[in-house]
Parts: structure tokens; C-alpha cells; sequence
């Protein structure tokens, strides 16, 4: 046989694996997500309790990072998606 028959039948058998991997990852990436999210409003409210008048400040540094956040979960669900479903 050739090596690359061989490379095949393998990740023919493995696919299951691989579907359970991406379930989980997606779940990771959401769970991930959320914590992350968390903290950066845990701290954003810490550093506003402690100077009320750098509000505007703190805030749009909050939703940059919290957009970061979501698009890298969402770009690790997408892959984990695309390996589910193909």
C-alpha cells in the first residue's frame, strides 16, 4: 500500500474523534470567552470605583477589549464549526 492510502484510512477512522474534539473546543472557546469578559468588566468597574472621572476612559478601553475577546472566540468557534461539519 501507499503511504498516503494508508495517512487516509486513518483519518477516516479518526473522524469521530475529531467531531467530539470540535464540540468540546467550541464549549472551551464560549467558556473561554465568558471568563474573559468577566474580568475585563470586574476590572473595569474596580478602576471606575476607585476614579470615578476617568469613566469614558475606562469604558472604551473595556468594549476594545472585550470585542478582542469576542472575535478570537468567535474565529475558534468557527474553525471548531467548520471541522464539525465537514
Amino acid at each position: 500500500m501507499h503511504l498516503l492510502t494508508i495517512l487516509m484510512d486513518a483519518v477516516a477512522n479518526l473522524a469521530p474523534f475529531a467531531k467530539m474534539g470540535a464540540g468540546i473546543g467550541a464549549g472551551i472557546a464560549a467558556i473561554g470567552a465568558g471568563i474573559g469578559i468577566g474580568q475585563i468588566g470586574q476590572g473595569a468597574m474596580e478602576a471606575i470605583a476607585r476614579q470615578p472621572e476617568a469613566v469614558g476612559d475606562i469604558r472604551s478601553n473595556m468594549l476594545v477589549a472585550a470585542a478582542l475577546v469576542e472575535g478570537v472566540s468567535f474565529g475558534a468557534i468557527v474553525v471548531c464549526l467548520l471541522i464539525l461539519f465537514i
